[in-house]
């Protein structure tokens, strides 16, 4: 059996060129880089930005998500390459709309975000690795600007600000616990001010945010100069904007706000573009890609990061909030296998047929199932399949859904591509004309207190919140500064539907932790740190980087 590289490098690319003719953009609307890869021109992307801005003229937008992710595997990029080369296969005009992936989880653990089997968008080893160069210029602004914020304080401290209220983490694109907590300023007077610093993944980054949530470089830079950065001595807040280096940063960016295009095997256009993690950040490609998008297909398929009540909610809520966008159907990705593990089957029993784990692992599916009816939109489960799934736990799978209210289709894009989501596709195209009642789960007038109450009993099924330490607090000092009307961000565990990572299926009417809460101006919300999670995560024992090399002729091996 080939691999996922594999087949990705035995496929034959059309030229990016081409691809594009597909939508209706020549050569001159794009910045070529090389023959496969390529950004839209400013011009171009804000024509489309025009075009998307009328509802008559925009295409139908899709929303994939899944259910709690397990070890397992849940494919939900498979899916979504899956169902855009699908719905060419039955005649519709799509385009599909991803995140660039992290460096962490390459050479990490989880693995890249360019999908599987013959579903996969390319060049893989390129969109997995460096790509366009987006993610280093994210970087890099980010550790400008605390490079900038270190160098007042060494400079004589004009605007007084109080080291140890400084908010703003440097980061990079890697998996690092040894980074999580650090002192710098070490050496002497002439090395700067010491005191402690921070590091976070470069996708948990303020700036990531904002570059998917910008339109343009003029709300890049309105957005940039009002991040909060720290507090005076007077308990006042310290924005960028203040050190006057907002344009140095945008400088670093235009190019990073523009979306990217490639191509999937079947040579369907795909706009790649923001890598934003949906456990400790927002979740969602960029504004813009899916604006393109929306502008140049008929249907367009995006996804968003780990299940509904993560990456969907956050779609729902931050994103369509903040882009005046909204789903007319969203896809729920289950396996058959990651649902008997939600039913207390152990990774090594997978292979074994097990009705009775399966039933009882779908009351997580049918939580999420219940997530998406919340929001008043048209939704379908995509039975994305394994070859150890049986006849009778598809049939029962099915069974259970329709008894649920839901339709569930198989997904076979893996094994076929475009041949095997056909049948998803036509139900996803019907779907689409359902009528769709979308709303936000909560209201902007409402206060943090009551938004967070809402999703965590909402969405996560919690009896209670408890804000511990300064958490409550620090809430309503935002309220009070003018921030109340923010949405809010949860980073909470990819692992359960709760805050407990060990909590798999259903759980209900626990305690949900708010342990601490941070200002996000620029992005334009606040981020809800609930559990232990860590806004820059460690390797594994055995890191997929053990299994990576490059040949000679600089042919990658082992990225998956």
């Amino acid at each position: 059996m080939l691999s996922d590289i594999e087949i990705a490098q035995k496929n034959v690319m059309a030229s990016i060129s081409d691809v594009a003719k597909k939508i209706g953009l020549s050569e001159k609307d794009l910045d070529l880089y090389g023959n496969y890869k390529a950004k839209l021109t400013m011009p171009t992307l804000r024509k489309l930005q025009e075009k998307a801005a009328d509802p008559t003229k925009r295409g139908k937008l899709i929303l994939v998500t899944a259910i709690t992710p397990t070890p397992a595997g849940e494919g939900k990029s498979t899916v979504s390459i899956g169902l855009a080369d699908g719905l060419r296969q039955i005649g519709e005009k799509s385009v599909v709309a991803l995140r660039e992936p992290s460096l962490g989880p390459c050479f990490g653990v989880k693995g890249g975000a360019c999908g599987g089997g013959y579903a996969q968008i390319v060049p893989m080893e390129d969109i997995n690795l460096h790509f366009t160069g987006d993610l280093h210029a994210i970087s890099i602004a980010n550790n400008l600007i605390a490079a900038i914020i270190d160098n007042h304080l060494q400079q004589g401290n004009a605007l007084n600000i109080d080291p140890r209220t400084i908010s703003w983490k440097r980061c990079v694109d890697l998996n690092d616990r040894a980074l999580r907590n650090i002192v710098i300023g070490m050496g002497g007077k002439m090395q700067g001010v010491p005191r402690e610093d921070h590091f976070t993944i470069a996708v948990a980054s303020e700036i990531m945010a904002i570059i998917c949530l910008s339109k343009s470089i003029s709300e890049l830079k309105e957005r940039i100069s009002r991040i909060v950065i720290a507090q005076n001595y007077n308990k006042e807040d310290v924005t960028f904007g203040q050190l006057n280096c907002t344009g140095s940063i945008a400088a670093l960016l235009k190019d990073a706000i523009r979306p990217n295009l490639v191509q999937t095997l079947e040579k369907t256009p795909a706009f790649v573009h923001g890598g934003p993690f949906a456990n400790i950040a927002h979740g969602c490609n960029s504004v813009n890609a899916t604006l393109s998008a929306l502008a140049t297909g008929d249907y367009v398929v995006t996804e968003a990061g780990f299940a509904a009540d993560l990456g969907a909610e956050k779609f729902m809520d931050i994103k369509c909030r903040s882009a005046g966008i909204a789903p007319n159907a969203v896809v729920i990705v289950a396996t058959i296998r990651a649902l008997k593990m939600h039913g207390g089957v152990p990774k090594t029993e997978l292979a074994d047929e097990n009705l009775f784990a399966l039933e009882k692992g779908f009351e997580n599916l049918a939580t999420h199932i219940e997530n998406i009816k919340k929001f008043g939109v048209p939704a379908v489960v995509a039975v994305n399949k394994f070859v150890t799934d049986t006849d009778k736990e598809i049939a029962k799978l099915k069974e259970l859904c329709e008894n649920y209210g839901a339709k569930a289709v198989l997904s076979e894009g893996w094994e076929f591509g475009g041949k095997g989501t056909r049948e998803l596709a036509k139900t996803v195209v019907k779907i689409c004309d359902e009528p769709s009642n979308f709303h936000f789960m909560y209201e902007d007038h409402m206060s943090f207190k009551e938004k967070i109450e809402t999703l965590a009993k909402e969405i996560y099924r919690a009896g209670s919140v408890e804000f511990q330490g300064s958490s409550l607090k620090k809430l309503k000092e935002f309220e009070e500064k003018g921030y109340g009307n923010l949405p809010v961000c949860i980073a909470k565990t990819q692992s359960s539907i709760s805050h407990d990572p060990k909590a798999i299926g259903a759980p209900k009417d626990f305690v949900f932790p708010v342990r601490d809460v941070q200002l996000y101006a620029g992005a334009g919300f606040v981020v809800i740190l609930a559990g232990d999670i860590m806004t820059m995560p460690g390797l594994p024992k055995v890191p997929a980087a053990e299994n990576i090399d490059v040949d000679d002729d600089g042919i990658i091996s082992g990225l998956f």
